[in-house]
């Protein structure tokens, strides 16, 4: 039986190849950092966890918080168990860690490789190809660095494509639409991500606006507050020529309010596999498809496989290609999943070398 017996923490902190960001945050650096757990049959698990905006703690620190909180109900522990036993959430145990996704992923990845299955197959998935946009991250790019984006984006298949809005000025949006279309062609299929820049009032003005200039909008993500299930519910029977897109800020309890209250057409997932899986037999009790929002290293490549509710999945451009051996490959406008046992992902030696800094630094 796999038993899991030691982990290691690779932390890593290195520029991004462009700035990233919307209406409401923008992010310059990766910040990263790899859990691989160890078997005592010779599997290693990997997960993936990170911030944002500011760099993670020293490696030392880690290990000591890993150690103290995570390691006691891992250790001598089988993979299969821990992904399917029901936990008790009360109380002063229902925090936040850093290292909950990558335990998941780990996890996941650990049994794949016990039983010789691609993860996505170990998941009931069949087909390993899942339609995929480009999606730009774009809202701080100059005109010229966006437009370039999706030429390539163009140049390498991709036939859908997402773009930040939420410009104080109306303008500004309708400008970086047509740049769009005018880049990608006028029978691409176009999407808009608002990071609740509006109120549901404004949501509705503006999906009008963009209708009224000649842009159709196949979905327009996150309009307004994530938990104001009236508004996005408002937005919906307003706006019937474009889909709502939202639920990736909101836990499991979240997803399902978002859901019973009929305030969203498409039901946007990602974060842990365990997670996902549970949000998914949600969204199927309701019809309402799917969209995969990004993962750590487009990992999440397998749970899009694998659910058949998944309309498409998102690719973002970021440069993980620097830390990983042999990436997720995206041809044709497709996400391909691995068919390497687990989900397939492995730490690239010179990277291990190269980019990871046990220490902080600014």
């Amino acid at each position: 039986m796999t038993m899991i017996d030691r982990f290691q923490i690779t932390r890593f902190q290195f520029p991004r190849a462009r700035v990233i960001g919307d209406s409401q945050v923008r992010s310059d650096w990766h910040y990263l950092a790899a859990l691989e757990l160890f078997s005592d049959d010779g599997h290693v698990g990997l997960g993936f966890f990170g911030a944002l905006f500011f760099p993670l703690p020293p490696l030392s620190e880690l290990e000591r918080v890993f150690m103290a909180e995570q390691w006691p109900s891992l250790r001598e522990q089988s993979p299969f168990a821990l992904t399917n036993r029901v936990t008790r959430p009360r109380g002063g145990n229902i925090r936040a860690s850093i290292f909950h996704q990558a335990i998941d992923q780990a996890l996941w990845d650990l049994q794949g490789k016990a039983l010789g299955l691609p993860l996505y197959r170990l998941l009931g998935g069949t087909d390993s190809r899942v339609r995929a946009y480009a999606s730009g991250l774009d809202f701080h790019l100059p005109d010229h660095a966006f437009c370039q984006l999706f030429e390539d984006a163009v140049k390498r298949g991709f036939g859908a494509f997402k773009i930040k809005v939420g410009h104080p000025d109306l303008g500004w949006d309708l400008r970086r639409l047509a740049l769009l279309s005018e880049t990608v062609g006028s029978e691409a299929t176009i999407m808009v991500d608002a990071n609740e820049a509006w109120s549901p009032k404004e949501a509705i003005r503006r999906a009008h606006a963009y209708h009224q200039a000649g842009f159709h909008i196949y979905w327009i993500e996150d309009p307004c507050l994530r938990n104001d299930f009236a508004g996005l519910r408002r937005v919906i029977e307003a706006v019937p020529f474009s889909h709502i897109n939202s639920g990736e800020y909101l836990d499991l309890h979240g997803k399902r309010r978002l859901m019973e209250e009929r305030a969203v057409d498409i039901l946007n997932v990602h974060g842990t596999i365990s997670d996902t899986l549970q949000a998914a037999r949600l969204a199927a009790e309701y019809g309402i498809p799917l969209s995969l929002g990004n993962t750590p290293f487009e990992l999440g490549v397998h749970l899009a496989a694998a659910l058949p509710e998944v309309v498409s999945m998102e690719y973002s451009f970021q440069d993980y290609d620097a830390v990983i051996a042999e990436p997720i490959q995206f041809v044709g406008g497709f996400a391909i999943a691995p068919d390497r046992p687990g989900h397939g992902l492995e730490l690239s030696e010179v990277a291990r070398v190269e980019l990871a800094r046990p220490h902080v630094e600014t």
